[in-house]
């Protein structure tokens, strides 16, 4: 395999093909003879063929099959879930502060607020989704979102909840 770089400009668009291959079809009507080797020229003797060059091999490890999905050999390294959970904790925290300085629709804000509440167990959450759930405007949408709140607080007073 020839691994040289290409000195022509590869095509790119249809016309551009069009034209080329208008080209050739000129070139094949021209009638050109081609002068043929005779049989009694052609060597006998084998030849002997040389190894290909490799410059930079890339080795590519098969990786096992999860559910028939195979990522790509050039993925990045999966981080181990104990350092996941580091940056979602640092997120969180990050994150909690901000919340109020958002500028976003109410039901949007309480969807944050409760996605906090469920990761951290932050009892002191509670009064700001509740407050969040009290501007959503959509009567169906703010039940459901003082359902959730709810919800939330028989969890987080029962003392048999276990904390991941």
């Amino acid at each position: 395999m020839d691994i040289q770089p290409q000195t022509t400009q590869p095509i790119s668009d249809d016309q551009e093909l069009a034209k080329v291959l208008a080209g050739v079809s000129q070139l094949t009507d021209n009638n050109l003879d081609f002068e043929e080797t005779p049989v009694s020229a052609v060597s006998a003797e084998p030849v002997e063929a040389s190894e290909p060059e490799v410059i930079n091999p890339v080795i590519v490890t098969p990786q096992p099959s999860i559910t028939g999905y195979n990522p790509p050999a050039f993925a990045a390294p999966i981080n181990s879930s104990d350092n996941l959970e580091s940056i979602k904790k640092d997120a969180l925290i990050e994150l909690r502060p901000l919340v109020d300085k958002l500028n976003l629709a109410a039901e949007e804000k309480f969807n944050i607020y409760l996605l906090l509440l469920r990761s951290t167990d932050d009892k002191t959450l509670i009064a700001a989704a509740h407050t969040a759930a009290q501007g959503i405007s959509d009567e169906t949408m703010r039940a459901q979102a003082l359902l959730d709140i709810i919800k939330e607080i028989d969890y987080l007073s029962n003392p048999t909840h276990s904390t991941i």
